[in-house]
């Protein structure tokens, strides 16, 4: 059997295009994975390009790659870089064998005996392609329910490496979580660049459904228990999907709405579509429906144009909201995007000087929400087993939670008090068997 290192950057969208990968190839010979870039006959780098320099490790890894790998192995690089790129990673780095884009995953089996086979067409429609069946975690399971994105966020690159946003008709989607739940897995997240903009687009003659009807039709399967999702768009937050997301017992009530810029000057000139008023009335709604559901964000600091008072404005909705997680960064330009020929450039000490600021801020936020989980009996789904006969599981918040315990429990539903809290980590005891 031959055997795969295969490396996954970026969300969660690469790690089942990595799934994906995997099960193509087995399809047409077996592989096995390995850590171990010495022995392996298959070398992959599943790439992102959403953030700092992306490029410049790229072609670091592919050295380190060239140096270690046994005689006769091969390099891949797939993903969203390598749909940019194209080409040109070839070029630089001859010893690279075959490139693949992010948009055309279920071509790998074409590619991977070609030498410096190119393949990155973005308006390749994988909507309807059949996947062979593979998951990490066969407790709970990803499942694409879109490809593409149709917004045009000025600091975004993902449209470009990833082509228009094609929605997965439902019957397809039905189908593979069905045959996830019939695999053991009991908990399942859907994924979209923009979840809640599902059924704008299909390829085919598909009746008319959008998010909120997705949600209905998935809650519907037997033996599913939990139902979470990323990333929904803030702009395509209507009553309607928020109400559904409250009163449905199988959506986990833990939400990642991304604000980018608490500025509605920024918010503009970001594209995003949406004000600080309207980001602060979606999540107000939520409180409203939902007082303790777990709220996420993203926070982009020293964005082209960045003023005290907007950055002010960032501040004040992460003292409004008091988000659950915070994934914040300095601005860092993108090729393709028009956000990389703005004028006034934030200078790197002063964006992180702010960033500092918003993570120090955040973080005496999150021992506060932490520290007040003690105490309190939730319901966690084990997944994941840990050193020192410890096992994981999460909230229905989406809280991760340590108890002793062994692998018996991984896939089952138990209660367990909260006993102790640190600041990414709960830990708790099982307060009952079943």
């Amino acid at each position: 059997m031959k055997k795969l290192f295969l490396e996954t950057l970026g969300c969660a969208m690469n790690v089942r295009d990595s799934e994906h990968l995997i099960a193509q190839l087995n399809q047409k010979e077996p592989y096995e994975l390995t850590t171990s870039l010495e022995e392996a006959d298959l070398i992959m780098i599943n790439t992102c390009s959403v953030r700092e320099k992306p490029v410049s490790k790229l072609f670091s890894e592919i050295g380190v790659f060239n140096k270690r790998k046994k005689e006769g192995a091969k390099i891949g690089v797939c993903g969203c870089t390598a749909s940019h790129l194209g080409d040109e990673i070839i070029r630089k780095a001859p010893s690279v064998d075959f490139v693949l884009g992010a948009r055309n995953v279920s071509k790998i089996n074409e590619v991977v005996d070609k030498k410096h086979a190119v393949e990155i067409d973005t308006g390749h429609d994988e909507s309807h392609f059949d996947f062979g069946e593979y998951r990490s975690n066969p407790f709970s399971a990803m499942v694409n329910i879109s490809i593409g994105c149709d917004k045009q966020c000025s600091f975004c690159i993902v449209p470009v490496t990833r082509g228009e946003e094609i929605s997965i008709p439902s019957d397809i989607i039905i189908k593979e979580v069905q045959r996830a739940v019939d695999k053991g897995a009991k908990e399942v997240m859907l994924l979209g660049q923009n979840v809640n903009n599902y059924g704008r687009r299909f390829s085919g003659n598909e009746a008319k459904m959008d998010f909120t009807a997705l949600l209905q039709e998935v809650s519907q399967i037997e033996g599913l228990r939990r139902i979470r999702f990323t990333s929904p768009h803030p702009l395509h937050m209507d009553n309607a999907f928020l109400e559904e997301f409250a009163s449905n017992p199988k959506i986990c009530k833990q939400i990642h709405i991304p604000l980018q810029s608490g500025s509605t000057t920024l918010l503009k000139a970001m594209k995003r579509g949406y004000t600080k008023e309207w980001f602060l009335d979606r999540c107000a709604k939520i409180r409203e429906l939902l007082p303790d559901a777990a709220i996420s964000t993203d926070i982009i600091v020293g964005f082209p144009g960045e003023s005290e008072a907007d950055f002010a404005d960032t501040m004040e909705v992460l003292e409004a909201v008091r988000f659950d997680k915070l994934f914040s960064f300095k601005y860092s330009p993108r090729p393709h995007t028009e956000a990389a020929a703005y004028a006034n450039p934030v200078d790197d000490a002063t964006a992180s000087q702010r960033l500092s600021l918003l993570q120090a801020r955040h973080t005496q936020i999150l021992d506060e929400i932490m520290e007040a989980q003690i105490g309190k009996v939730e319901s966690l789904y084990f997944d994941e087993l840990q050193k020192n006969n410890r096992i994981a599981g999460r909230t229905d918040g989406g809280r991760s939670v340590l108890v002793e315990g062994s692998e018996e429990l991984l896939g089952e539903f138990r209660e367990v008090k909260i006993t102790q809290a640190f600041r990414t980590q709960l830990i708790g005891e099982l307060v009952s068997k079943s």
